[in-house]
């Protein structure tokens, strides 16, 4: 390829709206532009890299004996209805309808369709099965961001398998945990597997593959003595055990006293000598339309995604202060869940206050508290889970040392669905002993264009990208350093040939633009190697070898360029 006819549409300056190092450097090197907000085209480079981010996913996905199907992009909502999904999904689903007035979906998952084709299995001898496809996925994100790491409309390798037992699941979901495994080593993108929580999607065995990275939007939590890694939505942590039975302030039944003023933790903790360990925090939510109290310990945090996951709901929201007060007679400050559970206000509770006494928490009447307050005793609990969300320093569940937690990038998703679809598409087949017996369903996904931007994460510097050699657009860029000098425009092209007769990717920069614009442009645009033919060295009889990743410069004999580039390619 010859970059004087090549689009590489390169910016000398990052766009004013582009963040993450990803997103502006995309730009900036002429791989990806923006059509509107969520939407991006893939520029020649751009879509060089895709399409070698998708051929090393396909190449481990056949590995494990996965087959590749391809699924359309709009669906009948029916078949979104028939699996709950259609109301489930939320605003995040694109719907629409046709000129016949019949209601369609543009899939941002394809759980429903590959349960639709799985019905046409018959026996049990047909197990197991794992399908996989790549195709574009359609989201409406709220808030698209950060260029291609949170779009509305993205490629997605997603992958399902069909066991007859739990154990099968089991073996399928290790040979895809294994191959994320190798997929993400070739990436050169160093992802953790964490435990993470299934959300919307449902089932169990949740893991998530994250790449740590300052951009990244999701939390991780990390033992760094032991292997313990978590999603902090998934995260818990080790409590040290408090008796209360010795403590002072332990009564027959609560007892009110005035607090004015009093609108916070804190407040009540140096006003009225009441430590947030001993607080009870009571945060009021509607859970799919239903008022409910949820109870924490005054020095903890509520974690959203663990409340969802311990009620199955699937609408939540804090209540608003006047509908706290129109339900519960008092405002924020003052509120609490002695007397106040029923039907129609469940209590949800942490349980780092199960078993908690002497403590102390609003009375629902503003500027009044309890103190003396038995958990167990004094508040009816609907539901005990674990709500809090772990904190940096807290004991690791596993060996007992302090977690550390940082931001990370999600790339990889798998889990384990369960007969969740099988239930709800109907998907039967004939056991062993003739009689209908559903297969056991698992998830596995890797968003493409994601990828790319996590590698750029990991790999760039302030001159611009840094490609892993599998992965970049081409192994090595030849720079013709003097492009009206013939004797070195003709030398630039013999070494060009020798490259591309090698089998070598390689392009060629034959533009008439001074050196140093050709070099800014090899180094933004990540070009693994680059090799330089000028006047100099052409004199010498020699060109000079660029290592982009490790900064360094050789100069090696112009006929033997071939064999020193492929030696560095090797090497890399």
């Amino acid at each position: 390829m010859r970059w004087s006819t090549m689009h590489i549409p390169t910016l000398r300056d990052d766009p004013a709206d582009a963040g993450a190092p990803s997103h502006r450097l995309l730009l900036r090197a002429g791989y990806i532009r923006q059509l509107m907000a969520g939407h991006y085209s893939m520029l020649p480079l751009g879509q060089r890299v895709r399409l070698k981010v998708i051929r090393i996913i396909r190449e481990e996905m056949d590995r494990i004996g996965a087959q590749e199907f391809l699924m359309p992009v709009m669906h009948p909502a029916e078949l979104w209805v028939k699996s709950g999904r259609f109301e489930l999904m939320g605003d995040e689903l694109f719907r629409l309808k046709d000129r016949k007035g019949a209601d369609f979906v543009l899939g941002m998952t394809h759980e429903e369709i590959i349960s639709t084709l799985a019905t046409e299995m018959e026996s049990y001898r047909e197990l197991p099965q794992m399908w996989y496809q790549f195709q574009t996925k359609m989201r409406d994100e709220p808030r698209p961001k950060a260029g291609l790491m949170r779009t509305r409309e993205f490629t997605m390798k997603d992958s399902y398998s069909f066991d007859l037992d739990r154990a099968g699941l089991d073996v399928s979901f290790l040979a895809h945990r294994d191959a994320y495994v190798r997929i993400f080593e070739r990436l050169s993108v160093p992802a953790i597997p964490v435990a993470a929580s299934s959300g919307a999607m449902g089932g169990s065995d949740s893991t998530e593959f994250v790449c740590p990275s300052p951009s990244g939007e999701d939390l991780i939590v990390l033992c760094p003595e032991c292997d313990y890694a978590a999603n902090i939505e998934k995260a818990a942590s080790r409590l040290a055990a408090v008796d209360d039975s010795e403590r002072a302030g332990l009564l027959a039944a609560p007892e009110p006293f005035a607090t004015p003023g009093v609108r916070t933790i804190e407040d009540l903790a140096v006003q009225y000598q009441a430590p947030a360990d001993r607080q009870i925090k009571t945060l009021v939510y509607f859970l799919d339309g239903v008022l409910t109290l949820v109870l924490m310990r005054g020095d903890h945090a509520l974690n959203e995604q663990k409340l969802a996951d311990a009620t199955g709901a699937v609408a939540i929201r804090p209540a608003q202060p006047e509908e706290i007060r129109d339900a519960l007679g008092a405002l924020p400050g003052s509120l609490g869940a002695v007397g106040s559970a029923s039907e129609d206000h469940p209590v949800v509770t942490d349980e780092a206050l199960r078993g908690r006494r002497g403590m102390f928490t609003g009375a629902n009447t503003d500027d009044t508290h309890l103190r003396g307050v038995d958990v167990e005793r004094d508040i009816a609990v609907g539901r005990w889970a674990d709500l809090r969300e772990v904190a940096v320093g807290d004991a690791c569940v596993n060996c007992g040392h302090g977690l550390e937690v940082e931001r990370g990038i999600e790339v990889g998703h798998i889990f384990k669905l369960g007969y969740k679809y099988s239930d709800a598409m109907d998907i039967r087949v004939s056991g062993p002993d003739g009689k209908p017996v559903k297969p056991i369903m698992g998830c596995y996904g890797i968003g493409v264009e994601r990828a790319m931007a996590t590698i750029i994460e990991v790999h760039h510097d302030d001159k611009g990208i840094i490609w892993p050699v599998a992965i970049a657009p081409f192994k090595v860029v030849v720079v013709i350093a003097q492009q009206e000098d013939a004797a070195v425009a003709a030398a630039g092209e013999q070494v060009y040939q020798a490259l591309l007769d090698s089998g070598t990717e390689v392009i060629v920069d034959d533009r008439h633009v001074r050196a140093g614009v050709k070099f800014s442009d090899a180094e933004l645009t990540g070009i693994p190697f680059r090799v330089t033919v000028g006047k100099r060295g052409l004199a010498a009889g020699t060109a000079e070898l660029t290592d982009r990743a490790a900064g360094s410069t050789v100069a090696i004999p112009l006929d033997e360029v071939a064999k020193h580039v492929r030696e560095a390619v090797a090497g890399a």
